[in-house]
């Protein structure tokens, strides 16, 4: 994959974050590129899942955590008095299990947009359709628009997610492992479903496969105890890693 330079989408500067007397994140600066699927990797608790959250301002929701420092969306600093409910409609949030909400595959994707004002029939009906299509799943469940969405299976109800995040009409979305639930299959299905999306948004994903972070993203980050160890393009990360830690990581020596 040849180096290129999108438009920056986040900046994120020294940034710090403790639960109580625990610090999860330790001076994290990393630049994130429209249009491209950047993956975050490393051993379980190294802070990967928490650094995603706090693009969106997800770990808000726990109580005593302390964020110090910046983050920058197009620009615009979205620590401290940035409207969540706005911020969030700007960056998305897949989870690693699939949690459709229990009701019709209709009013799933329907319920971001009808939040944000949207009452129309028609128009729901278009961003409904359109949302599905984008997460290739519309031939799968348009005949079923109206039933539970419970009822469709694991990997169908993870690009239910999807579609459901991709309705608000997000800018960036983060992914939480969102393949670890589900089978090969399915988990095909969204890597080449990522490949498509990122023509439209900047993709977040944190993955515990090596191989996928390898087939699926632009640029990788490795996370170890809370420190973003080594950020490059990822091919570099995984053929020529600066740092031996990132490459014991990648070859199975440790984690």
């Amino acid at each position: 994959m040849t180096e290129r330079k999108n438009p920056l989408k986040l900046s994120v500067k020294e940034l710090n974050l403790h639960y109580g007397d625990f610090q999860a994140l330790k001076n994290i600066n990393m630049d994130i590129f429209a249009g491209e699927v950047t993956a975050l990797i490393g051993p379980s608790g190294c802070g990967k899942s928490t650094f995603l959250k706090t693009l969106n301002r997800m770990n808000d929701l726990i109580e005593n955590v302390k964020i110090t420092g910046s983050i920058e969306l197009d620009g615009e600093e979205i620590l401290g008095s940035k409207d969540v409910v706005e911020l969030r409609k700007r960056v998305g949030m897949v989870f690693q299990k699939p949690n459709p909400f229990p009701m019709s595959i209709y009013d799933n994707i329907a319920y971001g947009p009808r939040i944000h004002g949207v009452k129309k029939k028609a128009a729901l009906d278009e961003i409904v359709e359109k949302s599905l299509k984008a997460a290739a799943l519309w031939d799968e469940v348009k005949d079923r628009l109206h039933k539970s969405a419970l009822g469709i299976s694991g990997g169908q109800q993870q690009r239910l997610c999807i579609a459901r995040t991709l309705a608000t009409e997000p800018e960036v979305i983060l992914m939480d492992e969102p393949t670890s639930a589900l089978d090969p299959i399915s988990t095909m299905k969204i890597e080449d479903l990522c490949e498509e999306l990122k023509k439209k948004y900047t993709i977040i994903i944190v993955t515990h496969n090596m191989q996928q972070a390898g087939r699926i993203s632009d640029r990788t980050a490795f996370f170890l105890l809370g420190d973003l160890v080594e950020y490059n393009t990822t091919e570099k990360i995984f053929n020529k890693p600066v740092d031996e830690r990132t490459e014991r990581y990648i070859t199975g020596r440790f984690g």
